[in-house]
């Protein structure tokens, strides 16, 4: 048995994906299995902390010949992705993983990734970009991706990151979508926490996700052909105009491939998670880890009387503008909290939904709050401190929308 693993069977289970398997693993061993249950052809990866693992997970399932695929050993992250590239277009199933400096060196490529239309899945094990050096995360790591092309999912727990990883494939492949796709979940906070994930029986996933068919190849001996070519400004527009579609049709293919996927498999995810919406006049905002203390404190403020609700976006990229709208209702404040930051402006969560809340009916006032960032802990008490604080007329009247909490010697 691998290091990392702790297995529950059920039936003959062992190592090997049984009839309902439930097992003890990291968010990282979750993201392996997801893609041995995708049955992925190749796998280049370079490592980087905090998303190691799931290399050493996907190199231990080859070496026991549990998952037929080919592992390509590269010098860096950008060559990971050039492979990922290379060898999804030639029309094999592609998956590769990632981190901080890691996406950043990588970053030219994600849009060769996407301008080729190509459906490659990858794990992004959200870490701080240096300077200075963390390991601990926040998001701006994939967000800094978020013009590239890429649909973005964002995870909250183990369970979620093997989940999305097989939803991932069917909707990349898609071919109303063809897009790659990135499952993004917080370093260590997700990556190396160990809880218990429910492993779907393999002939059922082989149901919900066929063996790829390529659609799409682009790399063919008996077809030759350019790619990457040089264009003018007689057709630039109209390859990101059918990007754009692309993404837009890609709101609708991720809802009824959740649908399908909960009826399979009993986990519904839509776009967004909303929790005590239905009277709230304080919304609060999240992705992620923090939508965890956020639920706790909403439970706690309801219990003084205030009327809080959150809405947790699961996927960032199409951004759920319509669902946000949805669950609005009667808030009066919005609260959005960033693990990210883009210097020079505000949360980059944050801009989007006050992009989102500037022509709805109702427009209520939207608060950016930064926090988290490097992995610093918000405690329940302290989450219910911020909203309390927002709530207050008081509060709101001497401070700017914007905001950084918990930041020490802040005036």
């Amino acid at each position: 048995m691998s290091k990392g693993d702790v297995c529950i069977q059920k039936g003959g289970g062992g190592l090997g994906i049984a009839d309902g398997d439930k097992k003890m693993m990291t968010g990282n061993y979750a993201a392996a299995y997801g893609a041995k249950l995708a049955r992925v052809e190749v796998v280049p990866v370079y490592p980087i902390t905090p998303q190691t693992q799931i290399v050493e997970k996907l190199i231990d399932f080859i070496t026991r010949q549990e998952l037929q695929a080919r592992f390509i050993p590269v010098e860096s992250e950008h060559s990971a992705l050039s492979v990922a590239i290379a060898a999804q277009a030639t029309g094999a199933r592609t998956f590769t993983a990632s981190s901080s400096q890691g996406v950043a060196y990588m970053h030219e490529n994600l849009f060769v990734a996407s301008g080729l239309r190509l459906p490659i899945v990858m794990a992004i094990a959200n870490r701080g970009l240096a300077m200075p050096i963390t390991i601990h995360p926040d998001q701006t790591d994939s967000l800094s991706g978020r013009d590239s092309g890429w649909i973005q999912y964002y995870a909250s727990d183990a369970q979620e990151v093997l989940d999305f990883v097989l939803q991932a494939y069917r909707v990349a492949e898609d071919p109303e979508v063809l897009l790659p796709v990135a499952v993004c979940f917080e370093g260590f906070l997700v990556s190396h926490f160990t809880e218990r994930v429910d492993i779907p029986p393999e002939e059922e996933v082989v149901k919900f996700l066929p063996d790829y068919e390529a659609k799409h190849v682009l790399l063919d001996p008996k077809k030759p052909m350019h790619i990457g070519i040089l264009v003018d400004d007689q057709y630039y527009t109209e390859y990101r105009y059918q990007q754009k579609l692309a993404m837009d049709r890609a709101k609708k293919v991720i809802d009824r491939i959740a649908l399908d996927y909960q009826a399979r498999f009993g986990r519904g995810y839509g776009r967004v998670e909303p929790y005590q919406t239905e009277d709230a006049e304080i919304l609060v905002v999240t992705m992620g880890t923090l939508s965890g203390q956020v639920k706790l404190a909403t439970d706690s403020l309801r219990k003084e009387g205030l009327r809080v609700g959150m809405i947790r976006l699961i996927v960032f990229r199409p951004f759920p503008d319509d669902g946000i709208l949805r669950y609005l209702g009667s808030a009066e404040k919005v609260i959005v909290l960033d693990r990210n930051i883009s210097l020079g402006s505000t949360g980059i969560l944050y801009s989007e939904v006050a992009a989102t809340l500037c022509n709805a009916p109702s427009r209520p006032r939207v608060f950016d709050v930064v926090l988290g960032l490097g992995g610093r802990e918000v405690s329940q008490k302290e989450m219910e401190q911020l909203i309390r604080g927002l709530a207050s007329r008081e509060e709101n009247a001497l401070r700017a929308n914007v905001r950084w909490f918990g930041v020490r010697g802040e005036e």
